[in-house]
């Protein structure tokens, strides 16, 4: 079974956010690449290869688990101040996910696959809401 990350997408407020952050990289770096867009981050995996074997990075939005992107690539770097760093290389669609509050925390942390919310599309109900009203039915628990 695959690793996933755990990340805080810092100054988004919802999926969509993500989906424009993703496209303006992407831009940055020239358009479509064929490595998908890159999120750096100072830490570098222990547990590389299990993140590998089919892993997400899942975004937390606004206090809850609202996105993941699966993880291409893990790519160990030391930037010109000489400090270790990683890139991850994450496919460029953004998926939804089933809302599940999840409190702040520094870095990444691993999220185990059991734990991991299922993707919106694979749930019956919920799909067409919008995000803010799948937010507030997940707080109340009712989604």
């Amino acid at each position: 079974m695959a690793l996933h990350l755990l990340k805080l997408a810092v100054g988004a407020t919802s999926v969509a956010d993500i989906e424009a952050y993703v496209v303006e990289r992407l831009k940055r770096r020239g358009g479509e690449t064929p490595h998908g867009p890159v999120h750096t981050t100072r830490m570098v995996p222990k547990r590389a290869d299990e993140i590998l074997d089919g892993g997400s990075l899942y975004w937390v939005v606004r206090g809850q688990i609202a996105a993941r992107q699966a993880v291409l690539a893990i790519r160990p770097f030391t930037d010109s101040a000489g400090i270790g760093r990683c890139d991850l290389v994450l496919d460029p669609a953004v998926v939804a996910v089933a809302p599940r509050p999840c409190r702040a925390f520094q870095g990444w942390r691993y999220l185990a696959p059991d734990a991991a919310p299922p993707d919106l599309s694979s749930l019956v109900g919920g799909v067409d809401l919008p995000e803010a009203l799948r937010r507030d039915l997940a707080e109340l628990c009712l989604l």
